[in-house]
């Protein structure tokens, strides 16, 4: 644009024609004067909106042509004045002054009018006030998309365990030391991340969630610590952000951790302890700010002892551990826990409310639910879509919690033998429907050795394809 306003084969009257012509058609009244005050350019925006001729104000001083005008003042001092207030034929207008200078002398000073009326600038504003509620409308509404499902007032439960349980994990959402949560499968260790994660400064931030069981071996470095392009075969162009990245500022919830592969465990631990991570196929070290929870249902003490899992992460890991125990334990919270979930289901689907009968809850509280809070929620959603009136008996419940005893073929009375036959393979039976037919399981939920299973299920000819143990 220089090269074409200036260009040495142009005259220097075209030159200043061009000049002329930008700052007439500048939208506002734009006035400029010597640095005596005296007017040498007067657009014709101004000469319009005063109702004056333009050429007519040329080598008039300033202020013969606007009144209350500050232009020589500025041409003294020297000092820009912008975004002032002038009021002009009773008219408050938003302008601003600004000297030019060559060599550190003023020699002209260049004058705007940027509002008409100066309550064109309280409409500006409110514009703009407008525009930064919806923006943080919308901040608001991103941050609720990445953010968490679950609060620690989501953990529905009245034992003692259950509320000390809570107070610790409230207690650590208030730092960023890295947390270990424990637990049998389906005890709610998700729950409890994200219920720490709601409560931390880091809320308004991404909760990024993987489960190390659940990705390929050869595919979970990537998918931790991202890659950059032409990584591997079938990388994306221009790479890929891995889920540390993504949690950055947030909290990355790793899901499973026993099953991280051992020489993954170590670049984790670089990653915890350095907050830098480098992009598989990658050459530059990328800066990360995340906490850290960890679940596991397996003990990882053992672990230790047997090499599966190194020490320095297991400690680095544990710096908060937290321990959820089976619901078998805390007897108290499985009828609230209940109730919960069937008006969770009745909101979320049937518009109906449930009601547990007295003798439906105590056998509720007597089952050992292998399954945990997981297992209670198939059992009542299950009851909840076959359940025709609105209170549930025990025998709406299935085959594993409640069996209606049958009737004797036999007049005569078993023999105390006879009766604990029958009572050990109603156990055995009961014990493979609660485990899906998982006889390792079964033995463990009996109390007894594997092989002691085997030998009782073919005394009492239990097969597993016997439809009278499956639910």
């Amino acid at each position: 644009m220089a090269r074409f306003l200036f260009d040495p084969a142009w005259e220097a009257s075209d030159q200043l024609e061009i000049l002329e012509l930008i700052v007439d058609n500048i939208f506002n009244g734009v006035m400029i004067t010597d640095a005596q005050g005296y007017v040498i350019h007067f657009n014709s925006p101004y000469g319009r909106f005063l109702g004056v001729d333009p050429k007519e104000q040329i080598g008039r001083h300033c202020t013969e042509v606007i009144e209350n005008t500050r232009m020589h003042i500025v041409a003294e001092t020297g000092e820009p004045e912008i975004n002032r207030t002038h009021r002009i034929r009773g008219q408050d207008m938003v302008v601003q002054r600004i000297p030019i200078k060559k060599d550190g002398k003023v020699i002209a000073v260049f004058g705007q009018v940027m509002f008409t009326d100066v309550r064109d600038v309280g409409k500006l504003a409110k514009k703009l006030s407008i525009l930064e509620s919806k923006v943080e409308f919308y901040e608001r509404e991103l941050i609720s998309l990445r953010s968490t499902r679950y609060t620690l007032d989501s953990i529905v439960g009245v034992s003692d365990s259950l509320k000390s349980l809570k107070s610790e994990a409230r207690k650590a959402a208030a730092g960023r030391l890295p947390v270990l949560i424990s637990g049998e499968s389906g005890t709610g260790k998700e729950l409890f991340a994200q219920g720490i994660h709601h409560a931390s400064p880091r809320r308004f931030h991404p909760f990024v969630r993987i489960n190390c069981a659940a990705i390929p071996k050869d595919l979970l470095e990537s998918e931790l610590f991202g890659y950059e392009q032409g990584a591997f075969t079938g990388a994306s162009s221009g790479g890929k952000p891995g889920k540390i990245e993504m949690a950055h500022r947030g909290t990355l919830f790793l899901d499973e951790i026993a099953d991280l592969p051992l020489e993954m465990q170590p670049k984790l631990l670089r990653v915890l302890e350095e907050r830098e991570l480098e992009r598989v196929g990658g050459t530059r070290m990328i800066n990360v700010d995340f906490r850290l929870i960890a679940a596991t249902n397996q003990n990882l003490e053992q672990m230790l002892l047997e090499g599966r899992f190194r020490k320095d992460l297991y400690y680095r890991l544990s710096v908060i551990p937290l321990h959820i125990p089976p619901l078998r334990e805390r007897q108290e919270d499985i009828a609230p826990l209940a109730r919960h979930i069937l008006e969770r289901i009745s909101q979320d689907a049937y518009g109906r409310s449930f009601h547990i009968h007295q003798q439906t809850e105590e056998i509720l509280r007597n089952y050992p639910w292998p399954g945990n809070a997981r297992e209670l929620n198939n059992v009542c959603e299950g009851i909840a879509f076959s359940l025709e009136g609105d209170v549930i008996y025990p025998h709406h419940l299935p085959f594993q919690l409640y069996r209606t005893p049958r009737t004797p073929v036999e007049s005569a009375p078993y023999s105390l033998e006879k009766a604990r036959e029958r009572a050990e393979k109603e156990a055995i039976g009961m014990a493979l429907c609660a485990t899906g037919n998982n006889k390792a399981a079964a033995a463990s939920l009996l109390g007894i050795h594997r092989t002691l299973l085997y030998k009782k299920m073919k005394r009492y000819g239990i097969s597993l394809g016997d439809p009278g143990f499956r639910r």
